[in-house]
C-alpha cells in the first residue's frame, strides 16, 4: 500500500443476506467477485471481505456458514486482482481459511481478542486493523456510556496494538480504527470525528468506516442507507484532511474521487 498521495480507499463486499446497508446484494459468487473487480476498476486500493454482518442488534453466523459464503468469492477474486483483500472477521477459523485462500489483511472488530488470530498475523506478517467495540453487536447500541469517549477509545486501542506488537506484529503493519457506530452514541461519533488528530497522531495508521451508518441518517433524514452517499462524502473528506490513512466505503467510485480532492486540500506537514 502506497500512502504517498494520503489517504487510501477500502472497498466494502459484504458476502451476507443481512448486512444493514447491502445486504443480500452480493451473496451470488460471481456478482461478488464482478463488483471487487470492479471496485479495483475505480480505484480502490484493497476489497475488504465480510461474511457476517456485525450492525447492530446482528447474531453471531457460525465459522462453517462464513467460510461458505467468504472462501468461494476469495479465490476467485484473488485470481483476478493486484490488490491486497482484507477479511473482516473476528473469527479465528474464517480468518485463517480467509489467508490460506489469498487474503493479505486482517481487519478484527475485536482488535485480536483471539491469540491465536495474532499470532497467525505474526507468522505470516500480516498487516492487522484493530478496531474499537463497547460489548458486542447483538447489545453494543443498548445505551453505551463513557466518561471520556476519545481518550478511553485511544487508550483501547493503544492497548491493543501494544498486544499486537507484543504478539510479533510489525508496529508499521498495525492499523487502528475507533470503530464509529460500535457501542457509540451520536454525539460519541462527532467527538470522534472531530477528533481525528488524536488517532492520527499516535503513532499508528488510522482507518475509519462512517460508510452510510445510522448517524448519517439521523443527521440528514436520509433512511435509506444508500442514500447516504453525500454524509459519508463529508465524513470521508474530514478523514482525508485530517490524516486518516484508509477510509472503508461502500461506494468506492464516488469516495475516490472525494479522497483525490481531499488529500490535495490536506496542508503539507
Amino acid at each position: 500500500m502506497d500512502f504517498s498521495a494520503g489517504c487510501l480507499v477500502m472497498g466494502i463486499l459484504n458476502v451476507t443476506p443481512d448486512s444493514f446497508s447491502d445486504g443480500g446484494d452480493f451473496l451470488d459468487i460471481e456478482k461478488a467477485v464482478a463488483r471487487g473487480v470492479e471496485m479495483q476498476k475505480q480505484g480502490a486500493a484493497i476489497i475488504d471481505i465480510g461474511a457476517e454482518s456485525t450492525r447492530p442488534g446482528s447474531k453471531a453466523v457460525s465459522s462453517k456458514e462464513q467460510i461458505k459464503r467468504a472462501i468461494p468469492v476469495i479465490e476467485k477474486l484473488a485470481a483476478k486482482i493486484k490488490i491486497p483483500i482484507s477479511i473482516d472477521s473476528k473469527d479465528f477459523e474464517v480468518t485463517k481459511a480467509a489467508v490460506d485462500a489469498g487474503v493479505s489483511i486482517i481487519n478484527d472488530i475485536t482488535a485480536l481478542a483471539n491469540e491465536r488470530t495474532a499470532t497467525l498475523a505474526a507468522e505470516k506478517k500480516l498487516p492487522v486493523i484493530l478496531m474499537h467495540m463497547q460489548n458486542n453487536p447483538e447489545i453494543m447500541q443498548k445505551e453505551p456510556y463513557y466518561k471520556d469517549i476519545v481518550g478511553e477509545v485511544l487508550d483501547y486501542l493503544l492497548q491493543r496494538a501494544a498486544a499486537a506488537q507484543k504478539a510479533g506484529i510489525e508496529k508499521e503493519k498495525i492499523f487502528i480504527d475507533p470503530g464509529i457506530g460500535f457501542g457509540k452514541t451520536l454525539e460519541h461519533n462527532l467527538a470522534i470525528l472531530r477528533n481525528l488528530n488524536v488517532f492520527v497522531n499516535s503513532g499508528y495508521r488510522v482507518l475509519l468506516g462512517t460508510s452510510r451508518k445510522r448517524f448519517i441518517a439521523t443527521l440528514t433524514g436520509r433512511e435509506k442507507p444508500k442514500e447516504r452517499i453525500f454524509g459519508t462524502a463529508a465524513t470521508v473528506t474530514q478523514a482525508a484532511i485530517e490524516g486518516v490513512s484508509i477510509v472503508r466505503v461502500h461506494d468506492t467510485a464516488a469516495m475516490i474521487d472525494v479522497v483525490k480532492v481531499a488529500n490535495k486540500l490536506r496542508k503539507s506537514e
